[in-house]
């Protein structure tokens, strides 16, 4: 009976001995794989932040920037961007120009010194949006605009590092629009060697963080028709479309 005991005894230490070493294995398969995972998703980003930076300072091709559409739209956020607007709609690239996410503080007089129109050409063939606050909001007025003109085809003026997320946005909300990307690069803004310097690293690194959610937010709207409104256009974002700027005395 004492023989039988020990021996019961010593398979069973045996046998936890076995199961505590086939869960350390286990352990140790799953630490890899999530190292693994941890590594292949790094890379992934780092793969994607190259590809983004390389997209959006490469030289847009000759025949975008001689395009034509129904409408041109620039997205407010630099005064390069404004001129360049312009300068398309005096070049009659477009039939009307949309400036979205105008300041309300902002006057007539500023924006026909920056935009170098004449009035009559202003008050003609420039309308404002003033309700947007981000990217979202100019997705929305741009959408709102396009559809009131009946406008199928867009050339979109905004900076070059934005330009990715803008077109990502402003494709949710208009499927079916042909959008013609016009990147402008902002003053004081280094296209060449930019991994050289910091400050326009940081500038695109952020920039492409904020475009990835809009990626996703593509994507799923493609799969999912149905999916509700992104609720920061509802809360934060409207449309208010006018051809001229309200009186302002600072």
């Amino acid at each position: 009976m004492g023989i039988f005991t020990a021996w019961t005894a010593h398979e069973f230490e045996r046998s936890v001995l076995l199961i505590g070493a086939f869960d350390n294995l286990d352990m140790r398969r799953n630490l890899k794989w999530l190292v693994g995972m941890v590594l292949l998703c790094g890379a992934a980003l780092f793969f994607g932040f190259v590809v983004f930076a390389t997209t959006v300072m490469r030289e847009p091709e000759q025949g975008v920037l001689t395009a034509t559409a129904d409408g041109i739209v620039v997205l407010t956020g630099g005064k390069r961007r404004l001129s360049e607007g312009s300068r398309l709609l005096k070049l009659n690239r477009g039939k009307r120009l949309l400036i979205s996410g105008v300041n309300t503080r902002t006057t007539k007089k500023d924006l026909i010194a920056i935009l170098k129109l004449e009035e009559e050409k202003f008050s003609c063939c420039v309308d404002l949006g003033y309700e947007a606050r981000n990217t979202l909001g100019n997705a929305q007025e741009a959408s709102s605009w396009a559809r009131s003109k009946n406008f199928t085809s867009l050339i979109i003026v905004t900076s070059n590092y934005h330009m990715p997320r803008s077109l990502t946005e402003l494709s949710r909300r208009m499927p079916d629009t042909k959008l013609i990307a016009h990147p402008v690069v902002p003053e004081h803004f280094k296209s060449t060697v930019w991994w050289l310097n910091p400050r326009a690293t940081r500038l695109i690194l952020s920039e492409y963080l904020k475009y990835l959610p809009g990626a996703v937010r593509l994507a799923a709207t493609r799969y999912l028709p149905s999916m509700e409104e992104n609720a920061e256009i509802a809360n934060h974002s409207g449309v208010a479309l006018h051809t001229r700027v309200p009186e302002y005395t600072p």
